[in-house]
């Protein structure tokens, strides 16, 4: 049986950077989603499709496929007196944001100086290029 659009698979995989770094697996518990409904980025969505059940695939998936390009406009550098006195800023700690129309943003502490904290509002892996072993496991219909 091969996968195709409209179809809800179960599959196992390892996503790793160009490095080999894994940044996510789905240990030894398959994922299920249905092709076609946008749950997965496209370009992992994309390889399943013309899978048969028990293939394995090594694929790479462009930033542009994935979580899209890292963009300049998403970082901003704010007084460190903007934050709440009780929050200690870190790098790598995530913080809810609101701009002035009271939309909230979860952002990451990519910087500390000087009295200034430099916030990024892109997804962690935007910009980068992501390596995938994927096992389809199992066709549902």
């Amino acid at each position: 049986m091969t996968a195709k659009k409209g179809d809800t698979v179960r599959v196992l995989y390892v996503g790793k950077l160009k490095d080999d770094t894994i940044f996510d697996s789905s240990g030894q518990i398959p994922i299920e989603f249905t092709i076609g409904e946008g749950m997965v980025i496209p370009g992992f969505e994309n390889a399943i499709i013309g899978m048969d059940i028990g293939q394995h695939k090594k694929i790479e998936v462009s930033s542009d496929e994935a979580y899209g390009p890292h963009l300049d406009e998403l970082v901003a550098t704010i007084s460190r007196d903007q934050f709440p006195a009780a929050l200690d800023p870190e790098i790598g700690k995530q913080v809810k944001v609101a701009n002035e129309m009271g939309q909230t943003f979860i952002m990451t502490i990519i910087d500390i100086k000087d009295g200034t904290v430099t916030l990024d509002a892109n997804h962690p892996l935007a910009g980068q290029d992501l390596i995938f072993d994927i096992d389809l496991i199992e066709i549902l219909k």
